[in-house]
């Protein structure tokens, strides 16, 4: 089984996978740690992922972005008219649902956004697959604190669509929190003071903080606070408006009016801030831009800084709210820790230090700390893995509250309650409690709209319970339904039931020997009686049966899921087709230079003049074909040609393979008579040295022991 964490981000999705002996990013197919998000449409077939990005200028109108800021978004949403300055595709209305209209296969056709996600979401699911070797079918996804139901439903769906079961979708802050916290072992004990640590998340789009609290073995999330348009593309858009303003009057060309333009310039933005964060000035130069014109500039970082100042006025505000809603102040801060690629702009690391008066911590990998966090907690909810436990307990960013019709009976009633408050424990569960004659509904929705992004509807659920009724004596049914907020943040009235008050026996608690009085001893010379406890009758709620939810919501249709994923399914089937043929056609064209070269080289010397000429003029017939009628070929038609020419190279080849079959055969044998040889050597060498060692052994055992004199016994000769 997969254990895969995946950072679904606006620009890059980062994908990591928990292995025995930790987490590990795992490489696409070009082997980028991080695939473009983006899903381009073509005449044959779809580009996901990094296809995509090469395609991207070239098929501008075809290739949708910011998939994740478009998920259970509609259309006139004043958050998805920003989108649009980023996506260059077309965005229409499909259902009261935002999409795309694209060209495929040489067709209009409209995709929504949920569609578009469960397509790149195929890709990472591909990609991962393709590296581990296995089937991946579970995973846990991060996404900005700030989504509502709506948006995280349409991440299940768009998973759902792709083949994938979401074990968790985790908020961003939270994973790299996760990731920070699991792997620290001195952590504080629960009687100690908690470490806080405030996380900066600021990405391509989005700017997160969060305040987290780590005892050992949890962590508990105090705050959240977000500015959602603040990120990397706000200076990207920065520059290319300055850009935009100097080319207009110094080459006199207006890229505005030039989509293609844009799109190079911004790409060529990009890569000069990121220069800047490491140089004091940097260059850009782009060959013919636009009307043949090739332009270059150059700016240094303090024009840079200057142009971004409105952005970087705002850097603060995050952190304030942040530090309100744990409240906190900023000496209680233990560690501000940065993750994000638009923490790495000096200038804003400047202001966020200035903020909090101490040094900033980069322990965590800035692109990558959210996927591994993610991949632990896959790691952590799958059976497979034993990870250690690390309990984790996020908040609710947005009040919840409860409407329902008001019962005839019941005139005073109050019809709303708030549920979940802001700042709750998340999960959550709460009971609810009604009495009711009959079936009624209630409504689940957003308490204070003008906290969520753009203009999403506050409205997150219909529920109705059904068989309800009055008892025998015409008295209310007591209805218990189960509200919960679950792990993912979305919202369920997950069961109901039924109660009646009844009275009930239950045991009187024996009192304490030190609370007897001295009359109550028991005599030590009384016998034991089988005394029976005593007990008291008392009211009680007793669930007696189960009242069905029909529940109405934000998500998909079983049906229409389905639907989408067999499209999906069949969209996979065409893709993998085009690219078989793709690489069948690359092989005949690779088969014909390779059979040219070797005709005349390799097997120059095991083919006659009239094969030879027969397989230059099949091959020089193949090569026309091939790039005046065989661009649009089917498979099946390359590998019809790849035959005909092996047809004619065949026998030659396998003269060629013959005679180096018998030379490897030769040199087989030759080795292998070496070998024995080498080993006869050894051997009588090896025999010889045991010989003489015999021999010398022996002589030692016939000679006889020498004398031994005492030095007292050796006298000087006597005097003449």
């Amino acid at each position: 089984m997969s254990v895969v964490g995946v950072d679904f981000g606006t620009l890059n999705t980062v994908i990591a996978v928990a292995r025995n002996r930790g987490v590990d990013v795992i490489t696409n197919e070009v082997s980028n740690r991080a695939t473009p998000s983006l899903v381009g449409f073509g005449p044959k077939s779809r580009y996901l992922g990094e296809p995509a990005k090469t395609q991207e200028i070239s098929n501008l109108k075809n290739t949708v972005g910011s998939l994740k800021r478009l998920a259970g978004r509609t259309l006139n949403d004043p958050d998805v008219q920003i989108e649009q300055q980023f996506v260059s595709a077309p965005l229409v209305d499909i259902g009261g649902q935002v999409g795309a209209e694209v060209t495929y296969l040489g067709k209009k056709e409209k995709y929504t956004s949920t569609q578009l996600v469960s397509m790149f979401l195929s890709k990472v699911k591909a990609t991962a697959s393709a590296e581990l070797k296995l089937p991946v079918s579970d995973l846990v996804m991060s996404v900005p604190a700030w989504f509502t139901d709506v948006q995280r439903r349409a991440l299940f769906d768009a998973a759902e669509i792709a083949g994938l079961k979401l074990l968790r979708l985790m908020n961003d802050t939270t994973a790299a929190a996760l990731g920070y916290g699991i792997t620290k072992t001195d952590l504080p004990t629960a009687e100690e003071k908690p470490k806080r640590v405030a996380f900066i998340d600021i990405g391509h789009s989005n700017y997160s903080c969060s305040i987290v609290e780590f005892k050992k073995g949890e962590l508990a999330v105090k705050s959240t606070a977000y500015d959602r348009h603040f990120g990397g593309r706000d200076f990207d858009k920065a520059l290319v408006d300055h850009f935009a303003a100097e080319f207009k009057e110094k080459y006199k060309i207006d890229i505005k009016t030039n989509p293609k333009a844009v799109v190079r310039v911004a790409a060529a933005a990009e890569k000069l801030k990121k220069i800047l964060s490491a140089n004091q000035q940097a260059p850009i130069n782009i060959e013919s831009l636009m009307n043949d014109v090739d332009v270059q500039s150059m700016m240094k970082r303090e024009e840079l800084e200057a142009l971004v100042e409105p952005l970087l006025k705002r850097a603060h505000v995050p952190l304030e709210e942040a530090l309100a809603q744990a409240k906190l102040n900023k000496e209680d801060i233990d560690v501000i820790e940065l993750v994000g690629g638009c923490t790495r702009v000096p200038a804003l690391k400047e202001r966020i230090q200035q903020f909090f008066g101490k040094n900033l911590s980069f322990t965590l990998n800035q692109d990558e700390a959210i996927a591994r966090g993610c991949a632990f907690s896959c790691a952590i909810l799958s059976p497979v893995f034993r990870v250690r436990d690390f309990a984790i307990h996020d908040i609710v960013n947005y009040p919840i509250e409860f409407t329902w019709e008001k019962s005839p009976d019941i005139p005073d009633e109050d019809t709303s309650l708030t549920v979940f408050n802001k700042g709750n424990v998340m999960p959550s569960t709460k009971i609810l409690t009604f009495y009711r004659k009959e079936t009624f509904n209630l409504e689940a929705k957003y308490a204070e709209p003008d906290l969520l992004p753009g203009k999403i509807n506050p409205w997150i659920g219909q529920f109705s319970v059904k068989n309800v009724k009055a008892d025998a004596n015409d008295d209310f049914m007591i209805c218990k339904l189960k509200a919960r907020l679950n792990l993912h943040g979305i919202l369920n009235v997950e069961s109901g039931y039924f109660v009646e008050d009844m009275e009930v026996e239950e045991p009187i608690p024996e009192e304490k020997d030190a609370e007897k009085k001295d009359g109550d001893k028991k005599d030590p010379n009384a016998m034991d009686t089988d005394d029976k406890p005593k007990t008291r009758k008392v009211k009680k709620q007793v669930r007696k049966g189960d009242l069905p939810i029909v529940s109405a919501t934000s998500s998909l249709d079983q049906s229409k899921k389905e639907a989408a994923a067999e499209q999906e399914s069949s969209m996979i089937m065409e893709d993998k087709l085009v690219a078989d043929t793709e690489d069948k056609k690359n092989e005949l064209e690779t088969y014909i230079y390779d059979m040219r070269n070797k005709i005349d080289d390799t097997y120059a010397d095991f083919a006659s003049e009239d094969e030879k000429t027969k397989l230059k003029a099949k091959l020089e017939a193949s090569e026309d074909w091939l790039y005046d009628e065989g661009e649009d070929a089917t498979k099946a038609v390359y590998v019809q040609k790849m035959d005909e020419i092996r047809a004619v190279a065949g026998p030659i080849a396998q003269r060629y393979f013959d005679k180096v079959e018998k030379e490897r055969e030769a040199q087989r044998q030759a080795d292998e008579a070496e070998a024995q040889r080498k080993k006869e050597m050894a051997e009588a060498a090896r025999a010889a040295a045991l010989a003489q060692e015999e021999a010398s052994s022996k002589k030692d055992e016939e000679m006889p022991d020498a004398e031994t004199v005492k030095p007292d016994e050796v006298t000087e000769p006597e005097s003449k």
